[in-house]
Protein backbone atom coordinates (compact mmCIF):
# COMPACT_ATOMS: atom_id res chain seq x y z
CA UNK A 1 0.00 0.00 0.00
CA UNK A 2 2.71 2.40 1.02
CA UNK A 3 4.79 1.54 -2.02
CA UNK A 4 1.86 2.23 -4.35
CA UNK A 5 1.40 5.70 -2.85
CA UNK A 6 5.09 6.47 -3.25
CA UNK A 7 4.98 5.34 -6.90
CA UNK A 8 1.97 7.55 -7.62
CA UNK A 9 3.70 10.62 -6.06
CA UNK A 10 6.88 10.00 -8.10
CA UNK A 11 4.86 9.66 -11.28
CA UNK A 12 3.01 12.88 -10.55
CA UNK A 13 6.27 14.83 -10.00
CA UNK A 14 7.68 13.42 -13.23
CA UNK A 15 4.66 14.54 -15.25
CA UNK A 16 4.81 18.04 -13.73
CA UNK A 17 8.58 18.34 -14.59
CA UNK A 18 7.92 17.28 -18.17
CA UNK A 19 5.17 19.86 -18.54
CA UNK A 20 7.47 22.57 -17.15
CA UNK A 21 10.26 21.59 -19.54
CA UNK A 22 7.92 21.76 -22.53
CA UNK A 23 6.66 25.17 -21.43
CA UNK A 24 10.22 26.49 -21.02
CA UNK A 25 11.20 25.24 -24.48
CA UNK A 26 8.19 27.00 -26.00
CA UNK A 27 9.12 30.24 -24.24
CA UNK A 28 12.75 30.07 -25.43
CA UNK A 29 11.67 29.39 -28.99
CA UNK A 30 9.42 32.41 -28.91
CA UNK A 31 12.21 34.60 -27.62
CA UNK A 32 14.58 33.39 -30.33
CA UNK A 33 12.01 34.06 -33.02
CA UNK A 34 11.47 37.53 -31.64
CA UNK A 35 15.23 38.28 -31.62
CA UNK A 36 15.53 36.98 -35.18
CA UNK A 37 12.62 39.16 -36.28
CA UNK A 38 14.20 42.18 -34.56
CA UNK A 39 17.53 41.54 -36.30
CA UNK A 40 15.84 41.17 -39.66
CA UNK A 41 13.94 44.38 -39.08
CA UNK A 42 17.10 46.21 -37.92
CA UNK A 43 19.30 44.94 -40.80
CA UNK A 44 19.53 47.51 -43.65
CA UNK A 45 17.92 46.40 -46.88
CA UNK A 46 21.01 47.44 -48.92
CA UNK A 47 23.59 45.51 -46.82
CA UNK A 48 25.43 42.72 -48.67
CA UNK A 49 27.45 39.85 -47.24
CA UNK A 50 30.71 41.21 -48.76
CA UNK A 51 31.87 44.25 -46.72
CA UNK A 52 33.49 45.69 -49.88
CA UNK A 53 30.16 45.70 -51.75
CA UNK A 54 27.25 48.06 -51.45
CA UNK A 55 23.82 48.37 -53.05
CA UNK A 56 23.17 52.05 -53.65
CA UNK A 57 19.77 53.51 -52.88
CA UNK A 58 17.92 55.44 -55.61
CA UNK A 59 18.72 58.69 -53.82
CA UNK A 60 22.41 57.82 -53.69
CA UNK A 61 22.42 56.70 -57.33
CA UNK A 62 21.40 60.23 -58.32
CA UNK A 63 24.64 61.54 -56.76
CA UNK A 64 26.87 59.05 -58.59
CA UNK A 65 28.40 59.32 -62.02
CA UNK A 66 29.58 56.14 -63.72
CA UNK A 67 32.19 56.04 -66.48
CA UNK A 68 35.12 54.09 -67.91
CA UNK A 69 38.89 54.29 -67.95
CA UNK A 70 40.11 56.63 -70.71
CA UNK A 71 43.33 56.94 -72.71
CA UNK A 72 45.27 60.18 -73.05
CA UNK A 73 48.75 61.52 -73.78
CA UNK A 74 50.60 61.91 -70.51
CA UNK A 75 53.88 63.77 -70.19
CA UNK A 76 55.98 62.81 -67.22
CA UNK A 77 57.14 65.63 -64.95
CA UNK A 78 59.90 66.05 -62.40
CA UNK A 79 59.55 68.79 -59.79
CA UNK A 80 62.70 69.81 -57.93
CA UNK A 81 64.01 72.72 -55.90
CA UNK A 82 66.06 75.23 -57.88
CA UNK A 83 68.04 78.42 -57.38
CA UNK A 84 69.05 81.46 -59.40
CA UNK A 85 72.77 81.71 -60.17
CA UNK A 86 75.06 84.04 -62.08
CA UNK A 87 75.85 83.03 -65.65
CA UNK A 88 79.48 82.00 -65.24
CA UNK A 89 80.21 82.83 -68.89
CA UNK A 90 79.36 86.47 -68.12
CA UNK A 91 81.60 86.94 -65.06
CA UNK A 92 84.86 88.91 -65.15
CA UNK A 93 87.38 88.86 -62.32
CA UNK A 94 89.35 92.11 -62.15
CA UNK A 95 92.95 91.88 -60.98
CA UNK A 96 96.29 93.66 -61.23
CA UNK A 97 99.01 92.17 -63.46
CA UNK A 98 101.80 93.48 -61.20
CA UNK A 99 102.42 93.79 -57.50
CA UNK A 100 101.55 97.22 -56.13
CA UNK A 101 99.87 99.29 -53.46
CA UNK A 102 96.35 100.59 -54.02
CA UNK A 103 96.29 104.37 -53.88
CA UNK A 104 92.78 104.97 -55.28
CA UNK A 105 89.69 102.74 -55.30
CA UNK A 106 86.48 103.78 -57.01
CA UNK A 107 84.33 100.68 -56.78
CA UNK A 108 81.52 99.35 -54.55
CA UNK A 109 79.18 96.40 -54.52
CA UNK A 110 76.12 96.77 -56.73
CA UNK A 111 77.73 99.50 -58.82
CA UNK A 112 77.12 99.49 -62.58
CA UNK A 113 80.36 99.81 -64.53
CA UNK A 114 81.22 100.04 -68.21
CA UNK A 115 84.07 98.58 -70.20
CA UNK A 116 87.24 100.68 -69.81
CA UNK A 117 86.09 102.46 -66.64
CA UNK A 118 88.88 103.03 -64.12
CA UNK A 119 88.25 101.00 -60.98
CA UNK A 120 91.51 101.43 -59.04
CA UNK A 121 94.96 103.01 -59.25
CA UNK A 122 98.11 101.15 -58.14
CA UNK A 123 101.59 102.42 -57.36
CA UNK A 124 103.83 99.67 -58.71
CA UNK A 125 107.60 99.43 -58.76
CA UNK A 126 107.24 96.52 -61.16
CA UNK A 127 105.60 98.82 -63.67
CA UNK A 128 108.44 101.30 -63.29
CA UNK A 129 111.00 98.58 -63.96
CA UNK A 130 109.13 97.47 -67.08
CA UNK A 131 109.05 101.06 -68.38
CA UNK A 132 112.74 101.42 -67.66
CA UNK A 133 113.35 98.25 -69.63
CA UNK A 134 111.58 99.73 -72.64
CA UNK A 135 113.57 102.94 -72.49
CA UNK A 136 116.84 100.98 -72.34
CA UNK A 137 115.78 98.86 -75.30
CA UNK A 138 114.90 101.99 -77.27
CA UNK A 139 118.30 103.48 -76.50
CA UNK A 140 120.05 100.31 -77.64
CA UNK A 141 117.98 100.35 -80.80
CA UNK A 142 119.01 103.93 -81.57
CA UNK A 143 122.69 103.10 -81.01
CA UNK A 144 122.44 100.05 -83.23
CA UNK A 145 120.72 102.09 -85.94
CA UNK A 146 123.51 104.71 -85.92
CA UNK A 147 126.13 101.95 -86.01
CA UNK A 148 124.56 100.49 -89.13
CA UNK A 149 124.40 103.87 -90.80
CA UNK A 150 128.09 104.48 -89.93
CA UNK A 151 129.06 101.02 -91.22
CA UNK A 152 127.36 101.68 -94.57
CA UNK A 153 129.38 104.87 -94.98
CA UNK A 154 132.65 103.10 -94.09
CA UNK A 155 131.82 100.22 -96.44
CA UNK A 156 131.28 102.65 -99.30
CA UNK A 157 134.65 104.29 -98.46
CA UNK A 158 136.35 100.89 -98.48
CA UNK A 159 137.38 101.13 -94.84
CA UNK A 160 135.50 98.02 -93.60
CA UNK A 161 134.25 94.88 -95.22
CA UNK A 162 130.68 93.72 -95.71
CA UNK A 163 130.96 91.26 -92.78
CA UNK A 164 131.15 94.13 -90.32
CA UNK A 165 128.03 95.70 -91.79
CA UNK A 166 126.09 92.46 -91.46
CA UNK A 167 127.19 92.12 -87.81
CA UNK A 168 125.91 95.60 -86.98
CA UNK A 169 122.66 94.94 -88.83
CA UNK A 170 122.16 91.82 -86.69
CA UNK A 171 122.68 93.92 -83.54
CA UNK A 172 120.05 96.38 -84.81
CA UNK A 173 117.56 93.56 -85.43
CA UNK A 174 118.13 92.23 -81.89
CA UNK A 175 117.65 95.70 -80.37
CA UNK A 176 114.43 96.17 -82.39
CA UNK A 177 113.09 92.85 -81.13
CA UNK A 178 113.86 93.86 -77.53
CA UNK A 179 111.92 97.10 -77.99
CA UNK A 180 108.89 95.17 -79.32
CA UNK A 181 109.09 92.71 -76.42
CA UNK A 182 109.22 95.55 -73.88
CA UNK A 183 106.18 97.19 -75.48
CA UNK A 184 104.24 93.91 -75.31
CA UNK A 185 105.20 93.47 -71.67
CA UNK A 186 103.80 96.89 -70.79
CA UNK A 187 100.60 96.14 -72.70
CA UNK A 188 100.21 92.90 -70.72
CA UNK A 189 100.74 94.86 -67.50
CA UNK A 190 97.73 96.97 -68.46
CA UNK A 191 99.42 100.12 -69.68
CA UNK A 192 97.07 101.90 -72.12
CA UNK A 193 98.14 102.74 -75.62
CA UNK A 194 98.13 106.51 -75.03
CA UNK A 195 100.25 106.12 -71.88
CA UNK A 196 102.70 103.94 -73.78
CA UNK A 197 103.01 106.51 -76.55
CA UNK A 198 103.52 109.25 -73.97
CA UNK A 199 106.31 107.21 -72.34
CA UNK A 200 108.14 106.79 -75.65
CA UNK A 201 107.73 110.46 -76.47
CA UNK A 202 108.65 112.04 -73.14
CA UNK A 203 110.91 109.27 -71.74
CA UNK A 204 109.27 109.98 -68.35
CA UNK A 205 108.52 106.97 -66.11
CA UNK A 206 105.13 106.80 -64.38
CA UNK A 207 104.71 104.13 -61.68
CA UNK A 208 100.92 104.50 -61.40
CA UNK A 209 98.83 101.78 -63.04
CA UNK A 210 95.13 102.25 -63.77
CA UNK A 211 93.05 99.10 -63.39
CA UNK A 212 90.00 99.21 -65.69
CA UNK A 213 86.86 97.14 -66.16
CA UNK A 214 87.09 94.57 -68.94
CA UNK A 215 83.33 94.34 -69.51
CA UNK A 216 80.02 96.04 -68.77
CA UNK A 217 78.19 94.74 -65.72
CA UNK A 218 77.43 94.92 -62.01
CA UNK A 219 80.03 94.72 -59.25
CA UNK A 220 79.21 91.58 -57.27
CA UNK A 221 82.00 91.81 -54.72
CA UNK A 222 84.90 94.11 -53.80
CA UNK A 223 87.79 92.28 -52.16
CA UNK A 224 90.43 94.99 -51.52
CA UNK A 225 90.84 98.31 -49.71
CA UNK A 226 92.89 101.46 -50.20
CA UNK A 227 96.50 101.02 -49.02
CA UNK A 228 96.46 97.26 -49.50
CA UNK A 229 99.36 95.63 -51.32
CA UNK A 230 98.13 93.11 -53.89
CA UNK A 231 99.82 90.42 -55.92
CA UNK A 232 99.15 89.52 -59.57
CA UNK A 233 97.10 86.50 -58.45
CA UNK A 234 94.79 88.60 -56.25
CA UNK A 235 91.27 89.59 -57.34
CA UNK A 236 90.18 93.18 -56.80
CA UNK A 237 86.52 92.66 -57.70
CA UNK A 238 84.06 90.46 -59.57
CA UNK A 239 81.89 91.96 -62.28
CA UNK A 240 78.97 90.11 -63.86
CA UNK A 241 76.41 90.80 -66.54
CA UNK A 242 73.13 90.19 -64.69
CA UNK A 243 70.88 90.64 -67.72
CA UNK A 244 71.22 86.90 -68.31
CA UNK A 245 71.19 84.42 -65.40
CA UNK A 246 70.97 80.66 -64.83
CA UNK A 247 68.22 78.70 -63.10
CA UNK A 248 70.00 75.66 -61.67
CA UNK A 249 68.63 72.49 -60.04
CA UNK A 250 70.04 69.20 -58.74
CA UNK A 251 67.86 66.31 -59.91
CA UNK A 252 68.02 63.03 -57.93
CA UNK A 253 69.85 60.30 -59.79
CA UNK A 254 66.83 57.96 -59.92
CA UNK A 255 64.73 60.62 -61.70
CA UNK A 256 67.35 61.83 -64.15
CA UNK A 257 67.62 58.86 -66.49
CA UNK A 258 65.66 60.51 -69.34
CA UNK A 259 66.84 64.11 -68.92
CA UNK A 260 68.17 65.74 -72.09
CA UNK A 261 68.91 69.29 -73.14
CA UNK A 262 65.92 70.89 -74.83
CA UNK A 263 63.20 69.53 -72.52
CA UNK A 264 60.46 71.99 -71.56
CA UNK A 265 60.80 73.65 -68.16
CA UNK A 266 58.28 75.52 -66.04
CA UNK A 267 59.54 77.37 -62.98
CA UNK A 268 58.56 79.89 -60.38
CA UNK A 269 60.75 81.98 -58.09
CA UNK A 270 59.51 81.93 -54.51
CA UNK A 271 60.11 85.66 -54.08
CA UNK A 272 57.87 86.40 -57.10
CA UNK A 273 54.80 84.15 -56.73
CA UNK A 274 52.41 84.05 -59.64
CA UNK A 275 55.09 84.98 -62.18
CA UNK A 276 55.62 81.84 -64.31
CA UNK A 277 58.93 81.14 -66.01
CA UNK A 278 59.04 79.01 -69.16
CA UNK A 279 62.03 77.78 -71.07
CA UNK A 280 64.11 74.75 -72.00
CA UNK A 281 67.00 72.91 -70.42
CA UNK A 282 70.23 74.31 -71.80
CA UNK A 283 72.55 71.96 -69.92
CA UNK A 284 72.42 68.49 -68.35
CA UNK A 285 75.57 67.36 -66.54
CA UNK A 286 77.30 64.27 -67.90
CA UNK A 287 78.41 63.23 -64.42
CA UNK A 288 76.69 62.42 -61.12
CA UNK A 289 77.69 64.21 -57.93
CA UNK A 290 79.06 61.31 -55.84
CA UNK A 291 78.20 63.03 -52.54
CA UNK A 292 74.58 64.02 -53.21
CA UNK A 293 73.80 61.46 -55.97
CA UNK A 294 72.26 64.22 -58.08
CA UNK A 295 72.67 65.51 -61.63
CA UNK A 296 73.02 69.24 -62.24
CA UNK A 297 70.71 70.82 -64.82
CA UNK A 298 70.07 74.42 -65.78
CA UNK A 299 68.09 76.71 -68.02
CA UNK A 300 68.88 80.23 -69.22
CA UNK A 301 66.92 82.97 -67.44
CA UNK A 302 66.64 86.34 -69.22
CA UNK A 303 66.79 89.20 -66.73
CA UNK A 304 66.77 92.50 -68.66
CA UNK A 305 65.20 94.47 -65.80
CA UNK A 306 67.20 92.83 -62.98
CA UNK A 307 63.98 91.41 -61.54
CA UNK A 308 65.67 88.16 -60.55
CA UNK A 309 68.66 88.16 -58.23
CA UNK A 310 71.38 85.54 -57.73
CA UNK A 311 70.75 83.06 -54.88
CA UNK A 312 66.95 83.39 -55.07
CA UNK A 313 65.12 80.09 -54.42
CA UNK A 314 62.72 78.62 -56.96
CA UNK A 315 60.89 75.47 -58.02
CA UNK A 316 61.50 73.81 -61.37
CA UNK A 317 59.16 71.39 -63.16
CA UNK A 318 60.73 69.48 -66.05
CA UNK A 319 58.36 67.93 -68.60
CA UNK A 320 59.20 64.67 -70.33
CA UNK A 321 57.97 63.43 -73.72
CA UNK A 322 54.24 62.53 -73.77
CA UNK A 323 53.19 58.87 -73.70
CA UNK A 324 49.81 57.20 -74.25
CA UNK A 325 48.45 55.98 -70.88
CA UNK A 326 45.21 54.99 -69.15
CA UNK A 327 43.84 57.57 -66.71
CA UNK A 328 40.94 57.90 -64.27
CA UNK A 329 39.57 61.02 -62.57
CA UNK A 330 41.16 61.81 -59.22
CA UNK A 331 37.62 62.06 -57.77
CA UNK A 332 37.14 58.33 -58.47
CA UNK A 333 39.93 57.35 -56.08
CA UNK A 334 39.15 56.29 -52.53
CA UNK A 335 42.13 56.41 -50.21
CA UNK A 336 42.00 53.89 -47.37
CA UNK A 337 45.11 53.45 -45.25
CA UNK A 338 48.05 53.41 -47.63
CA UNK A 339 46.15 51.98 -50.60
CA UNK A 340 44.06 53.37 -53.43
CA UNK A 341 40.64 51.95 -54.35
CA UNK A 342 37.87 52.57 -56.89
CA UNK A 343 34.24 51.43 -56.96
CA UNK A 344 33.57 49.02 -59.83
CA UNK A 345 29.97 48.55 -60.93
CA UNK A 346 29.02 44.87 -60.64
CA UNK A 347 25.25 45.33 -61.01
CA UNK A 348 22.69 48.02 -61.87
CA UNK A 349 22.95 49.42 -58.33
CA UNK A 350 25.73 47.27 -56.85
CA UNK A 351 29.33 48.48 -56.54
CA UNK A 352 32.46 46.73 -55.32
CA UNK A 353 35.48 48.49 -53.79
CA UNK A 354 38.59 47.26 -55.62
CA UNK A 355 42.28 48.10 -54.96
CA UNK A 356 44.19 49.68 -57.86
CA UNK A 357 47.76 50.77 -58.57
CA UNK A 358 48.06 54.39 -59.63
CA UNK A 359 50.82 56.59 -61.01
CA UNK A 360 51.40 60.33 -61.10
CA UNK A 361 48.62 62.93 -60.92
CA UNK A 362 48.11 65.73 -63.43
CA UNK A 363 45.23 67.98 -64.31
CA UNK A 364 42.79 66.30 -61.91
CA UNK A 365 43.54 62.81 -63.27
CA UNK A 366 45.57 59.84 -62.09
CA UNK A 367 47.51 57.43 -64.28
CA UNK A 368 46.17 53.87 -63.96
CA UNK A 369 48.94 51.27 -63.71
CA UNK A 370 46.98 48.14 -62.74
CA UNK A 371 43.70 46.93 -61.21
CA UNK A 372 41.04 47.50 -63.89
CA UNK A 373 40.11 45.78 -67.13
CA UNK A 374 39.15 47.53 -70.31
CA UNK A 375 35.43 48.28 -70.48
CA UNK A 376 34.73 48.04 -66.74
CA UNK A 377 32.40 50.69 -65.32
CA UNK A 378 33.61 52.64 -62.32
CA UNK A 379 32.26 55.49 -60.21
CA UNK A 380 34.04 58.56 -61.56
CA UNK A 381 32.23 61.06 -59.35
CA UNK A 382 30.60 60.58 -55.93
CA UNK A 383 32.92 57.80 -54.75
CA UNK A 384 33.45 59.63 -51.48
CA UNK A 385 29.73 59.57 -50.61
CA UNK A 386 29.39 55.95 -51.69
CA UNK A 387 32.30 54.91 -49.49
CA UNK A 388 30.84 56.76 -46.49
CA UNK A 389 27.59 54.86 -46.93
CA UNK A 390 29.45 51.55 -47.25
CA UNK A 391 31.36 52.28 -44.04
CA UNK A 392 28.15 53.17 -42.20
CA UNK A 393 26.45 49.98 -43.29
CA UNK A 394 29.47 47.92 -42.28
CA UNK A 395 29.31 49.40 -38.77
CA UNK A 396 25.56 48.70 -38.49
CA UNK A 397 26.10 45.16 -39.73
CA UNK A 398 28.79 44.59 -37.14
Amino acid sequence: MIENRRAKKHSLRTERGAVAAVFLAIMLAGCNNAVSRNKEEAAPHNALPNPLEIRATPALMERLKVGEVSWTDVGGTIEVAARVEVDETRVARVGAPVMGRITELDIREGQQVTRGQVLAVLDSTGLSEAQLGLLKAMSQQQLAQRAVERAEQLLNAGVIGSAELRRREAELAQATAEVAASRDQLRILGMPKDALENLERTRSINSLLRVTAKTDGTVLERKVAVGQVIQPADTLAEIADLTQLWLVADVPEQNAGTLTAGQTVRAEVLALPGVPIRGKLSFVSVTVNPETRTIRVRMDLPNPHHKYKPAMLATMTISDRAQRKQVIPAAAVVRDGNKDYVFVQSGPDVFTLRPVTLGEEFGGQRVLVDGLRSGEKIVVDGAFHLNNERTRLSVLGA
